[in-house]
């Protein structure tokens, strides 16, 4: 049964020849459940499905990879540049992948234009800047393009619904929507959070552009990617962006996220693609769904909450101070309380649980 999902998937960077290879052939392999490697050197492996009448339950519209890392550390790997449009070029040839590659500037786009790319994406640390979004928009004004647009790095739903329609204002036709999470000030158990009502707004909103979720960058490493995953199709997403790699323990960038081909296969095997189509239960399948995503990000913060109250424990004791602060459990109290519902209900709820809080915590010092 074919999936009718935009899936990508390729490496977080190029970072050599090889590397960029072997990810191709890997994904490729795995995909189609075929190890096949050409006789000659014309051969082409896409030639596969033609020859050998092999038939996959996956497509993969675009095979992604950062030619150019603006890292936030400098000393970091910043991409390898301009050379990697020759491999790509040739890994499309080979394998019939399409390419998408990140792009940051007017510059950047005329390198992919040249270089018959695709598909482009807006990072997210781009889609913030309304000036530079228009000046890349301007760039590829009617082009026949595919136009990939992440959130931005903050939660501001208009900053990435006005980033998306300066490229339909242009005459892009096909544009969507890339949901990579958020930076958010309190702690996430993920690496960026998801924060899913702002996806969820954007589909209400935009409801003509498709949206798919960037797993990579929400999880932040491997074994959270299929929940991730699960949740977004839960929502109806359209699709998955995936970063895979032939080698994650040895990547330049990212490598904790990376995930094998033979794992991007199984995750997708692993996941329900149906979407509820009733109203009413589709309605209530979304807020239990929101209601799951919180309870997981309770559940794990609870856990680190009582892990810090033990360290916290461990101090006490090396100096001789009290369990029991009463000024400091004050504080805690205060931060709650600014937070709070305005109803009875809930004023008592969280009296009970403070309460049950404080004496679980005294009980793990003691």
């Amino acid at each position: 049964m074919n999936i009718s999902k935009i899936i990508i998937a390729g490496p977080c960077a190029a970072e050599s020849k090889e590397q960029l290879f072997e990810t191709a052939k890997g994904i490729f392999n795995t995909v189609y459940q075929n190890e096949y490697e050409p006789q000659n050197p014309n051969q082409k492996i896409s030639d596969l499905k033609k020859t050998t009448g092999v038939v996959s339950s996956w497509n993969l519209d675009f095979f992604r990879c950062g030619i150019w890392k603006p890292r936030t550390n400098p000393k970091d790997f910043q991409g390898v540049g301009n050379i990697a449009f020759k491999w790509l070029k040739e890994i499309k040839e080979q394998f019939g992948f399409k390419i998408c590659v990140e792009v940051a500037s007017v510059e950047h786009v005329k390198f992919c234009l040249e270089n018959n790319i695709d598909a482009i994406w807006i990072g997210a640390r781009t889609t913030v800047n309304p000036f530079l979004v228009q000046t890349i928009a301007d760039s590829v004004q009617n082009l026949p393009l595919t136009v990939l647009v992440k959130n931005p790095i903050n939660p501001d739903i208009n900053l990435w619904t006005g980033a998306i329609q300066r490229f339909k204002n242009v005459g892009i036709r096909n544009v969507i929507a890339i949901h990579r999470g958020f930076s958010v000030e309190h702690e996430n158990v993920y690496r960026y959070a998801p924060c899913w009502e702002i996806p969820i707004a954007m589909k209400l909103k935009l409801s003509n552009i498709p949206i798919i979720c960037d797993i990579s960058h929400i999880a932040g490493n491997v074994p959270l990617q299929q929940t991730i995953a699960q949740t977004a199709m839960n929502y109806g997403f359209e699709g998955l962006m995936a970063e895979v790699h032939n080698a994650p323990e040895t990547a330049l960038s990212d490598r904790q996220q990376q995930l094998l081909p033979s794992q991007f296969v199984h995750l997708l095997q692993s996941i329900n693609f149906a979407v509820q189509k009733n109203d009413a239960d589709h309605a209530l399948f979304i807020q239990r769904n929101l209601i799951k995503n919180i309870d997981i990000q309770i559940s794990k913060l609870l856990s680190k909450r009582m892990e810090v109250v033990d360290e916290i424990a461990t101090i006490k004791n090396k100096n001789a101070l009290p369990a029991l602060q009463p000024e400091q459990w004050k504080k805690v109290v205060t931060i709650y309380e600014k937070n709070a519902l305005e109803d009875e209900n809930y004023k008592q709820f969280l009296e009970d649980f403070l309460l049950l809080l404080h004496k679980s915590s005294l009980k793990r010092q003691r």
